[in-house]
Formats: C-alpha cells, sequence, structure tokens
C-alpha cells in the first residue's frame, strides 16, 4: 500500500507542478497585456474597431487656353442606412417621414422604404443601401431628409463619397487630355496630361475620417465630420484651344473616313511660342469606326518620306553643296543605287531642273543627287549636320511615351551601307514622330529657333497662379538666315507655283506653305501600303502657326498621294483659323478681294484695309470670310436662309460704318 501511496503522491506533484507552470504562465501573459504590453494590445484592438479611413481629394480640373473644362472630377455619393443607430423613439418617430421623402425623390411607393427600412432594423442590418452614385445637390437633400438630419450617430446615415472623373468633351483629344484605364484589380492609370502631370499638380492630398468597423468590410463614420481635410488638386490651364481642335478632329476623321485609313494624326503647333493648339490621333476599328486610340503624333515613329526632304535641302545649303539655282538632271525619272531603283512619281522625270524646283516637285531623284553628290566622300558630315540641328534628339516631353528618333550613323560600321545616304535624302532608313517633325518645321517658320512643343500655360488653384510654364528654346538658330529665306520661299512655291506638289490646296485668299510627304511603308513586305503627310505652315509671310498632317495607309484605289490625301485637311484647318482668330487682322487674310470705289467701279485687287468704309462685293466668297471681315470692320452681321450663294443688304461699292447692321441672304 505504501508503493501505491507513493505514486498517487508522485503523480499529484506532477499535475500540480504543470498546474503551478499554467497558472504562472497566465498570470505572466495577463500581466504582459495589462502592463508590459498594454498599450500595444489596447491600440491592436481599437484598430480591429476603429480606424482612420482615408477621403481621397478631389483631382484638379484641366482647362483649355481659354478656359473650357477638359477633364474634371465629379464629387459622388452612396447613402446607406445603419438601422441599430437610432433610438427607438427616433427611428420610430421619423421612418414614416422619411420614407414618404425617399419615395418622393427615387420615384418609389412610401410603402416600400416602410417595409425595407422596418425589415433592417429587425433583421439588424447596419449597412443598408439607400442610393448610389449621387451628385452633390442631390446628396446634401437627401441628407437633411428626417431621420437623416440627425446625423450617423443618432440617425443612421452612411455617406461613402468618392469621385469620378469626367471630360466634357468625350472623346476629341483623348489621347493627348487623358483618360481613366482600370486594370483586372481595381487599379487606374491615365494617359496624357491628366496623368503626366497627375502626381506634381492634379493629386492633391487626401483626408481622413474616424470610423467604427460595423461588420465585414463595412465602416461608418464616428463622427460628422473629418480628422483631416482633403486638399484638392490644383488646376492646370493647357495650351489647347477648343475650336482648333474641334476642326483638326473632325478635319482629320472626314478625311480618314473617305480614304479608308488605318490611322492618322493632326498637330496644330503655336509658331513662336510652341504651344499646342490642337493635337488629334484616330485609329481604325474592326467595325469601320475610328477614335482615339493611341497617341500616334507623339509616340509613333515612322519613315517620314518627302517631308524630310526640308531637313536634307537645309543640311546642304548650309555645307554649300548647292544652291538653289544650281541645276540637276533628274536622268528620265529613274537613279540606280546597288541594285535599287529611285524613281520619281513622274514618269520619264523632270529633265533637267533647278534644285529649288526639284524641292518643288519632290523629286526623288533631284534630292538623293543633292545629298548623295556632296556627301558621299564624306556622310558624317550630312549626318552631323542634321544632328546639328537636333533631329536625333527627343523632345523631351512631359507626356509619356514620346518616340525615339532613329538614324544610323556612319560610324556605325555594322548596320551603315551604301544605301543608308541617298535612301535619307527622301526620307527613307529614318524615323521620326510627327511631333518632332513639326518642331522642325516650326524652327523654320520661326526664322530658325528651335522650341521645345509645350502643353501647358499655368498651375492654378482657384484664382491664385502656382505655376507658369514659358516658351524653352531648343536650339537659337538651326541653321543660317539666309538658308532659312531660300527654304521659306521653296516651301511657299510648293502650295502656290503650279508645279508646286501642293498647288491643288493654294487658296488666293490666304498664304500657306510647306511640303508634301509620301513615303511606301513595309516594303520590306513588298506591301502596297503608304504614309500621307504634309507639314507645314501659316501665314506664309508672318507665320502664325505650324501644322503636320499624317495618315497612314489611305486605301490606295482612292488615293495615297501626300497632296491629295493630306494637304487638304492642313487647308481646311488653316481656313477655320484664318475666319475666326485675330490674325486675320494683321495678314493679307484677303489679298485678292476686289476693293469698290463709291461709284461701284472695281480699283486694284488687292487685300482690303481693315479702315476702309467702302463695302466690296462678298458673292464670290466664302460665308466665313465675309463674316470674318464684316465683323473686323466692327459690323453686326444677321445671316438669313441657307446655301453658298450670297447677297449682300448693302450694296457693293456704298460707304459703311461700324455697328452697322447688313444682312446676309443665302441661297
Amino acid at each position: 500500500m505504501s508503493k501505491i501511496k507513493k505514486n498517487i503522491i508522485t503523480r499529484l506533484y506532477v499535475v500540480s507542478f504543470f498546474m503551478l507552470v499554467f497558472a504562472s504562465s497566465i498570470i505572466f501573459k495577463l500581466i504582459d497585456i495589462q502592463f508590459t504590453n498594454g498599450d500595444y494590445y489596447r491600440e491592436l484592438s481599437e484598430n480591429r474597431v476603429f480606424k482612420n479611413i482615408e477621403i481621397p481629394a478631389n483631382r484638379g480640373n484641366i482647362y483649355s487656353e481659354k478656359g473650357r473644362l477638359l477633364a474634371t472630377s465629379v464629387p459622388k455619393y452612396d447613402i446607406r442606412f445603419d438601422a441599430l443607430a437610432p433610438t427607438e423613439n427616433n427611428f420610430n418617430e421619423y421612418v414614416e417621414e422619411l420614407s414618404i421623402k425617399l419615395g418622393e425623390n427615387f420615384n418609389k411607393p412610401s410603402e416600400y422604404y416602410i417595409k425595407t427600412l422596418t425589415n433592417a432594423r429587425i433583421n439588424k442590418n447596419r449597412y443598408l443601401l439607400i442610393a448610389r452614385n449621387l451628385g452633390y445637390s442631390e446628396y446634401m437633400k437627401i441628407k437633411n431628409f428626417p431621420l437623416f438630419r440627425l446625423g450617423s450617430f443618432k440617425g443612421g446615415i452612411i455617406t461613402e463619397q468618392y469621385t469620378k472623373r469626367d471630360y466634357p468633351i468625350g472623346g476629341v483629344a483623348q489621347r493627348t487630355v487623358g483618360y481613366e484605364r482600370y486594370d483586372d484589380f481595381g487599379n487606374v492609370t491615365r494617359p496624357g496630361i491628366d496623368g503626366a502631370f497627375g502626381p506634381k499638380y492634379l493629386k492633391g492630398e487626401n483626408g481622413s475620417r474616424l470610423s467604427q468597423k460595423i461588420g465585414k468590410g463595412q465602416w461608418k463614420p464616428v463622427e460628422d465630420f473629418n480628422q483631416k481635410e482633403p486638399r484638392d488638386g490644383y488646376d492646370i490651364y493647357t495650351t489647347i484651344n477648343i475650336e482648333i481642335q474641334d476642326v483638326a478632329h473632325f478635319a482629320l476623321l472626314e478625311q480618314l473616313e473617305y480614304y479608308e485609313a488605318d490611322h492618322g494624326s493632326v498637330i496644330v503647333m503655336e509658331t513662336s511660342t510652341g504651344e499646342i493648339r490642337a493635337i488629334s490621333n484616330l485609329g481604325r476599328t474592326s467595325e469601320g469606326k475610328y477614335y482615339e486610340k493611341l497617341n500616334y503624333a507623339i509616340g509613333e515613329s515612322h519613315e517620314p518620306g518627302s517631308t524630310f526632304k526640308l531637313m536634307a535641302m537645309v543640311a546642304a545649303l548650309e555645307d554649300k553643296v548647292v544652291d538653289t539655282s544650281d541645276v540637276i538632271d533628274t536622268r528620265n525619272g529613274v537613279l540606280s543605287f546597288y541594285g535599287r531603283k529611285v524613281r520619281d512619281s513622274k514618269k520619264g522625270g523632270y529633265g533637267k531642273i533647278s534644285v529649288a524646283k526639284a524641292f518643288e516637285v519632290s523629286s526623288n531623284t533631284g534630292l538623293v543627287q543633292i545629298v548623295n553628290n556632296g556627301y558621299e566622300k564624306n556622310p558624317e558630315k550630312f549626318i552631323d549636320r542634321i544632328f546639328s540641328m537636333g533631329l536625333n534628339n527627343q523632345l523631351d516631353l512631359e507626356l509619356i511615351g514620346e518616340g525615339k528618333p532613329i538614324f544610323t550613323h556612319p560610324s556605325d560600321k555594322k548596320n551603315w551601307d551604301g544605301l543608308d545616304l541617298p535612301w535619307m535624302a527622301f526620307g527613307y532608313g529614318i524615323s521620326l514622330t510627327p511631333l518632332q517633325t513639326l518642331t522642325f518645321y516650326n524652327a523654320i517658320a520661326n526664322n530658325g529657333k528651335m522650341v521645345k512643343p509645350r502643353f501647358l500655360k499655368e498651375v492654378r488653384s482657384f484664382d491664385n497662379v502656382i505655376e507658369t510654364f514659358d516658351t524653352q528654346i531648343i536650339n537659337s538658330s538651326i541653321c543660317s538666315k539666309e538658308t532659312i529665306n531660300k527654304v521659306k520661299q521653296m516651301m511657299v512655291n510648293v502650295v502656290e507655283k503650279k508645279h508646286g506638289t501642293a498647288h491643288n490646296i493654294y487658296d488666293k485668299n490666304f498664304s500657306m506653305a510647306g511640303k508634301t510627304g509620301t513615303c511606301q511603308t513595309e516594303y520590306w513586305k513588298n506591301s502596297n501600303l503608304y504614309i500621307s503627310s504634309f507639314a507645314g505652315y501659316f501665314p506664309a509671310e508672318d507665320p502664325k502657326y505650324s501644322c503636320i498632317v499624317v495618315i497612314h495607309k489611305p486605301n490606295k484605289t482612292k488615293g495615297y498621294y501626300g497632296n491629295v490625301v493630306a494637304a487638304p485637311v492642313f487647308k481646311k484647318i488653316a481656313q477655320k483659323i484664318y475666319s475666326e482668330t485675330p490674325v486675320v487682322q494683321e495678314q493679307k487674310f484677303l489679298n485678292e478681294i476686289n476693293i469698290l470705289k463709291e461709284d461701284g467701279n472695281d480699283t486694284n485687287p488687292y487685300y482690303m484695309s481693315l479702315n476702309s468704309s467702302i463695302m466690296p462685293d462678298l458673292s464670290k466668297m466664302e460665308l466665313m470670310d465675309a463674316i470674318a471681315l464684316l465683323e473686323n470692320f466692327g459690323m453686326k452681321v444677321i445671316i438669313q436662309g441657307k446655301g453658298k450663294k450670297i447677297n449682300q443688304s448693302i450694296k457693293k461699292g456704298k460707304r459703311i460704318k461700324k455697328d452697322q447692321k447688313i444682312i446676309l441672304r443665302l441661297s
């Protein structure tokens, strides 16, 4: 028995020991929780019940140069109801009145809401959805409904605020202005201006509000005010002109649709400042519709074709390789290099012509001979001249996705061959984006000063200007004034001379200058596809704007040359700007209107002085031109009827005065 008793006592000691250890560990843990790490555990517990919920700041607005809204953040609200928050007395007192108001607001019977709210209280629903996606005014109205006006604690109203980005001009300039793009995980990215300037200016600073957990993933604000108020983002004023953007978009769209092209882009730049007034990028869908698919103007680097002849000509003139009066033999329009042929678009060529005319008729054989003969022994000199004008550099734009210029240098023995130099002369074997090409043309229009393309004018916070953006000079002089004057005259002749490749867009009422481009693309596949382009500026005598139009893969059966596919878009844009902007006040906008003496006889066909007091003959003018001219005189114009023929209420040759009314009857 003593042995058995001894075993029992031993077991009791063992059990007692483990019980003592267990009790000690519990006491130790209690001391740890209460005293040693008490603050940590209390905070952890509190965070599971209370936490600061982030309140997103309203993203700043984006405006056009004249203050038209391009993008804005619209506050939206979801309203929910914590059915257990109101006291029994408050719920019973106000539920019927609240139901009537909700029924009136959402066009439902009040009985529906009485039943819904009552069932929510019975079922202890603390997160009942009342309404989604409300605007601010509607939210404020509902917030003041019976019961809800007591606030979140006493009235049970739960407000969830968020912002939604809205773009009032829709798809126009979407790739440049920006838009919101969500992935499968709800993350948002923004291309264009909205994305590029978001982190620094538009984003703002988020606020916070103390909230209580009321269910899985459900949080209710503890107080009716924020812990930290959000600071809205700054507003951005861009360089985009809505009127010019509109005409650029629809002029491009019309041409793309007619020629069934794959895609195209248009850019309009202010010559002296580099400010982008319009930029349109339209791509074709499988259904044959066009929308802003990609930012081709900035991101698509491609062979420029004949628009690069301007760069080649500037280099040749600067290096004194040729002069404009030198004679070039186009050799029946065909040249051979290492088994490859260069052809002119005109069968049989142009014979012996001047260097200037070779440019104006866009002779491939002419430009190839100029460059190849002048630089064959020292091709580095040609490429270095091109590089000295900045053509090998990106423009360092704030907008992401700029394409890289591609040139092969003779020092690159692995990739340079005998075809590179002659092929560069007419824009093959190299790549530039439309904006990079336009920047060079704009420099010519700007008397040699190359300025950086710019999309922003200033940043504001309400009426306070936070930051302004000035013109940035890339190169103060890309070439000599002598060369500038020579190539300017050649580009004028491209449009004004009958032999010029863009004479089809000539208009006696205003002057334009530029260069056509037609480039075969995907030729390594033996394809029959082309890129049609036109780059230039206007007015020719005192350039205010430069513009480039690039259209990819038009239907060849309808046309593919740059002068018929791209140049008409340029002209439409120029016409619109001439007729609706102050530039006409200083230019020979109507340089061949017949000014009449008071006796009705025609005088010399020079442009009408804006100080003239004699009514001109408007019958042969376009309506836009007539309106612009009359309004510049200070007259009040009234339009009646429809049609193209103009009948004027004040006869030609009569004296006119400011504020005088004139009726233009159309038929």
